[in-house]
């Protein structure tokens, strides 16, 4: 439901892995623009209950509620998904004050994805990290170049893990298959590791690289 940037690269995602999906929006140029693209798109009103069990809707176990702008649109559409009992429901909020009333009015998940994003780039700039991927706890996994105090060591020798506290879990070399990591492994040269642990002590690796 809603088929703007959020919405349409997920459903777009969704339809390119093999999935059945439904679009829905209430833009006719929307809705064209996703016509060839997904499985089925049509052009209605997702905050009507009615109107979504006539699409059969409630037939679906996911749904995913991309409205983000209209808050107002965003939360009776989620209100209209939780009475017809979809067993997951998905939705975006643009402020914690619109999770909150998402989560209240029958949303399971409640993404943010500009906010998401935002820290997630803070970290690519600020940093030398290729990739960075956060989770709730103070977890990350980041992907970034090997140290050169690692280079032409094993990570056995190199101590890593001891000396900041941080996980390698596995190593990519250029032209070469991804490797899961063990004590014996050799770091050479422009690797790239997959390192995970607190994000403070992530960050901190990144920096020295």
């Amino acid at each position: 439901m809603g088929l703007g940037r959020f919405g349409g690269s997920v459903a777009l995602s969704l339809s390119r892995m093999g999935h059945e999906v439904l679009g829905i929006d209430e833009s006719p140029s929307i809705v064209q623009h996703w016509a060839d693209r997904l499985t089925h798109v049509v052009e209605a009103d997702a905050t009507s209950t009615e109107t979504l069990c006539r699409l059969g809707v409630h037939e679906f176990e996911h749904a995913v509620v991309g409205v983000g702008n209209d808050v107002e649109a965003s939360v009776l559409t989620v209100l209209a998904l939780s009475e017809l009992e979809i067993p997951d429901i998905w939705a975006k909020a643009i402020s914690d004050q619109h999770g909150r009333i998402l989560e209240k009015t029958g949303a399971h998940h409640v993404v943010y994805p500009e906010a998401a994003m935002g820290r997630r780039v803070a970290h690519l700039v600020t940093g030398k990290m290729i990739d960075f991927i956060e989770f709730d706890d103070g977890f990350a996994i980041v992907k970034t170049q090997a140290p050169e105090e690692a280079t032409g060591k094993t990570l056995a020798a190199s101590s890593l893990r001891s000396k900041y506290g941080i996980t390698i879990v596995g190593v990519k070399r250029l032209q070469e298959d991804f490797t899961y990591a063990t004590p014996d492994t050799l770091v050479e040269t422009g690797d790239l590791l997959i390192v995970s642990g607190p994000t403070k002590m992530v960050e901190e690796f990144a920096a020295i690289t």
